[in-house]
C-alpha cells in the first residue's frame, strides 16, 4: 500500500514495475529515442597489386593506341606512294631464237647451242630496275635440261625496252626412248621447249635501290625446228611470273 498527497491510501501490486524515473517527451508528444551511437566511417586504401594492375592496362591502353596510330600512319604513307609511283609489272618474251649446235654423240648424249633474244620491257615512268649477276637461263625438253646460260647485268631505266642476247649451251645425257620422242617432234614440226629464267632484281625508286628479289620466269614454247642455221618458228607461248624474297 501507499498514500497519495491527499493522504489516500491504495494498495500496492508487488508484481507491477516501477516507472521509470525519468522520461522525456518530444515535441510530438511521443516518447523519444536517442539516435544510434556514431560509427566512424573508416577509408579503404588500395592495395600495392590493385595499383600495379592499373599501372598496366594503362600502359597496354597507351601501348595499343601507338601501335594503332602507327600501322594508320605507315598505310597512308603506302598508299600515297604508291598511288606516286603507280609500279607496274615489267614485261618478259622471247622474241627470237636461233640454234648454233644441235648434235647428238655417239654415247646418246646431245650438245646444243641456242642464242635467245629476250625482250625485257619496263613500263614504269618513275620505277628503274637493276637485274643482278647471279642469274640462271635454262632450256628443258621433256623435263631434261638441254642447254643453260646467263642473263647480262645491267641498270633498265624508266618506260624501257632492251632485249637482251642470251647465248645458251650444253651437253645433256638423253637415252634413246628421249631421244626417238625427240625425233618425232622435229618431224612432226611440233617441238615443246619450257625456257626458265630466275634474276634477282632491285627495284629502284629515284636514285635508292630497294632490297633485292628473285624473279622467275617460265615460258612455255612449241617451236617448228630445232636445225642449225635454220630460223626457228615460235608456234605458240605462255608465261608465267612469280617473286620470292
Amino acid at each position: 500500500m501507499y498514500m497519495d498527497n491527499n493522504q489516500r491510501v491504495y494498495p500496492m501490486d508487488m508484481e507491477a514495475p516501477y516507472p521509470p524515473k525519468y522520461v522525456m517527451l518530444s515535441e510530438n508528444g511521443g516518447d523519444f529515442r536517442p539516435p544510434p551511437p556514431y560509427r566512424r566511417n573508416i577509408p579503404r586504401y588500395q592495395s600495392h597489386s590493385d595499383k600495379n594492375k592499373h599501372g598496366c592496362l594503362k600502359c597496354m591502353c597507351i601501348f595499343y593506341c601507338f601501335l594503332f596510330f602507327f600501322i594508320f600512319a605507315l598505310a597512308g604513307l603506302v598508299a600515297v606512294l604508291y598511288n606516286y609511283y603507280d609500279p607496274k609489272i615489267p614485261d618478259y618474251k622471247v622474241e627470237h631464237m636461233d640454234v648454233g649446235a644441235f648434235e647428238f654423240q655417239e654415247d646418246f648424249s646431245l650438245y646444243t647451242e641456242f642464242i635467245v633474244i629476250v625482250r625485257a620491257e619496263n613500263p614504269n615512268e618513275k620505277i628503274g630496275i637493276i637485274y643482278g649477276k647471279d642469274s640462271l637461263v635454262e632450256v628443258d625438253y621433256s623435263e631434261s635440261s638441254l642447254c643453260s646460260g646467263k642473263l647480262p647485268s645491267f641498270h633498265q631505266g624508266y618506260k624501257n625496252t632492251t632485249l637482251l642476247n642470251v647465248v645458251l649451251t650444253g651437253k645433256s645425257e638423253f637415252g634413246s626412248g628421249l631421244q626417238a620422242a625427240l625425233m618425232d617432234n622435229r618431224k612432226t614440226g611440233r617441238i615443246p621447249l619450257t625456257i626458265k629464267v630466275r634474276v634477282p632484281v632491285s627495284v629502284v625508286l629515284g636514285e635508292f635501290p630497294l632490297r633485292q628479289f628473285t624473279v622467275l620466269v617460265n615460258c612455255s614454247l612449241v617451236v617448228d625446228n630445232l636445225s642449225p642455221k635454220k630460223k626457228v618458228g615460235i608456234l605458240s607461248s605462255k608465261y608465267d611470273v612469280a617473286v620470292t624474297f
